[in-house]
């Protein structure tokens, strides 16, 4: 299956969700973001055509990248597997440093609610020490979420292979 894997603030197109998916034998496009350069609407706008010109048949979205995942998942209906998403973006990067205007963010935050839980997966860490909000996620969807107690923000620290054989196949 061709999948387009976004990975999170700061991190790195060869995150964990990375190494599952391609463990997993899955077709992985997996491009390198850096979050402080463009708008959080340029880089759905650059994410989204991402998606479309690689045929991705399936996102997979990591800490805000799971963020991005979500928003183009309710507008495309594309099926979505989150990772510690941080959905509430607009909260959670003013503390992490970032320094753009977060209105965009808020404008997008709406697009969440669209999501179809049919075609949504989540799991988090329920020690996440980065995304606070997980409570959040869990009151959107539901039973799609599936909590790894001792895990925490990194994908590392999941079960990700495991997960994703299950969730994806």
């Amino acid at each position: 299956m061709k999948i387009l894997n976004i990975h999170g603030y700061r991190g790195s197109a060869e995150n964990a969700a990375f190494a599952a998916l391609k463990a997993n034998d899955h077709d992985v496009v997996s491009p390198q973001l850096d979050y402080d350069i463009l708008s959080p609407e340029e880089m759905l706008q650059k994410l989204s055509s991402t998606a479309h010109s690689e045929g991705a048949e399936m996102l997979v979205g990591t800490s805000l990248g799971g963020f991005f995942a979500a928003v183009i998942s309710a507008e495309t209906k594309l099926p979505v597997v989150l990772v510690n998403p941080c959905l509430m973006a607009f909260y959670h990067l003013p503390l992490l440093g970032w320094q753009g205007d977060v209105t965009q963010f808020i404008r997008l935050f709406g697009k969440t609610a669209e999501l179809d839980a049919d075609k949504t997966s989540c799991i988090i860490g329920g020690s996440d020490e980065v995304v606070t909000t997980h409570s959040f996620t869990r009151s959107l969807l539901g039973d799609k979420v599936r909590v790894i107690p001792d895990g925490m923000h990194s994908g590392a620290t999941l079960p990700l292979k495991e997960f994703f054989a299950e969730v994806i196949g």
